[in-house]
């Protein structure tokens, strides 16, 4: 594609996306259904250019005004050129700005005279709020949590992602698969707390690879499959997923049941549940019962209350923990709609706490970083309900053998009291986690 075209392509595509009335990745994804003739190359770096005028929205929108034509326009290129030098510090951390040749090809010279002004910008010379790129609101709650903390997360959230995979222990061996993805030009890494978790050097495509095909492997956050992990199912357990979605944590708890026992994945959204089928069919799973419900209440559930050995309530929340590849969360989020997802959360959390059996493990835990819809829905949930005895996260995680395990826990008496993961800290999404068993 020709640059002038590409760049135009970028203006649409951040003009669709900046309007906030769907998800990013449901308006990218829509743009490329819409535009079936972009090549790999193109779809990389029209996502990439969306995903990074997201990110640097405030700085972005504080050097736009100094440019000419449309704002859209100004944004595309801003996020062009800073994505393109991220992928050149990514070979040569010593790099200042990326190649730049293809953009300049796209632009008028007034255009390239703006964009060196924005370039030659010092960071020490801008306002807090345009190195941090967040809404107020959320700033205070993190610097109150996190202290010196704080700018390291920034640095973090400004980058996107890794790709991480899960590999499925039922199929397969984590070093056999490394191997395989060597072989076929994909390099990566054994993730440092994950015992099934492999994660990729760039993004390459997965969709053909031997390995995906066949449910060997599946893309899932080291994080979230820790709290996979942490519900520790065992074989011939009845095991519920309460707020399963698409079913990635579904498919990493059917896979330590061997196959065995009967795990119902609910959800009340029967969309999320249909990403599921082709996943499991891929897994070789038999053990995994879909079903929708109605809400949290649902007859489904009222039948299994005290029956079940285990339950995740991975809680609807904030998504603030996935801010590298949901960046858009942080501008469609705000202090109302955590509000609701409190008390949400709060009910969600009581309804399931039901199916657990006397003895049974119970696991909450939600993709936010923020208190209100962590330790203090765990704290309320603790004291409403004395026939739950709060297990030590870090603790349970040594005995899963989980290398640093007091490293990814925080709060209580013993400060390993829930799982706590940060995106600077970790390399995870922000994640956390609270434990509890049903007094027999």
């Amino acid at each position: 594609m020709h640059p002038k075209a590409l760049i135009e392509a970028c203006t649409e595509l951040v003009r669709l996306t900046l309007t906030f009335e769907h998800p990013a990745d449901a308006v990218v994804s829509r743009f490329f259904r819409d535009n079936r003739g972009l090549g790999q190359r193109e779809r990389a770096a029209l996502a990439e250019t969306v995903y990074t005028v997201l990110r640097k929205k405030l700085l972005f929108d504080h050097m736009a005004p100094s440019g000419s034509g449309p704002r859209e326009r100004r944004l595309a290129i801003l996020g062009f050129a800073h994505w393109q030098d991220e992928e050149a510090r990514r070979s040569n951390p010593q790099a200042v700005h990326g190649q730049r040749d293809f953009l300049r090809a796209a632009l008028n010279e007034r255009e390239q005279q703006w964009l060196a002004q924005c370039d030659a910008v010092r960071e020490d010379d801008l306002m807090e709020r345009h190195r941090h790129n967040l809404p107020e609101w959320l700033v205070q709650p993190l610097k109150t949590q996190l202290g010196d903390g704080f700018w390291p997360l920034v640095q973090a959230l400004s980058c996107s992602a890794p790709l991480d995979l899960r590999v499925n222990a039922l199929k397969d061996k984590r070093p056999e698969v490394r191997r395989e993805l060597a072989q076929a030009g994909i390099a990566s890494v054994e993730t440092p707390y994950s015992p099934w978790g492999l994660r990729v050097v760039g993004k390459p495509a997965l969709a053909k690879l031997p390995a995906f095909v066949r449910g060997a492997i599946e893309v899932q956050d080291e994080g979230s499959q820790l709290l996979a992990l942490l519900l520790d199912a065992k074989r011939g357990e009845m095991v519920v997923d309460f707020c399963a979605g698409a079913g990635g944590k579904t498919l990493a708890i059917g896979a330590t049941m061997r196959s065995t026992g009967r795990l119902y994945a609910f959800d009340v959204s029967a969309h999320r549940l249909d990403a599921l089928k082709p996943r499991l069919a891929r897994s070789g799973l038999s053990n995994v019962h879909p079903a929708a419900i109605a809400h949290e209440r649902d007859e489904r559930v009222k039948r299994l209350a005290g029956k079940i050995d285990r339950v995740l309530v991975d809680a609807p929340c904030s998504g603030l923990g996935t801010l590298r590849r949901n960046p858009d969360l942080k501008w469609r989020q705000s202090p109302k709609a955590v509000q609701e997802l409190e008390q949400k959360q709060a009910a969600i959390l009581a309804s399931a706490a039901r199916l657990v059996k006397p003895g049974g493990r119970l696991v909450y835990a939600t993709c936010s970083v923020l208190p209100e819809e962590n330790e203090r829905i765990a704290e309320a949930f603790a004291a409403a309900h004395p026939d739950f005895v709060a297990l030590d996260a870090g603790e349970v995680l040594v005995q899963l053998k989980v290398e640093a395990a007091a490293s990814l826990c925080s709060g209580g008496d013993t400060g390993t009291q829930y799982v706590r993961l940060w995106p600077h800290l970790h390399q995870t999404d922000g994640f956390f986690a609270a434990v509890w068993t049903r007094k027999p």
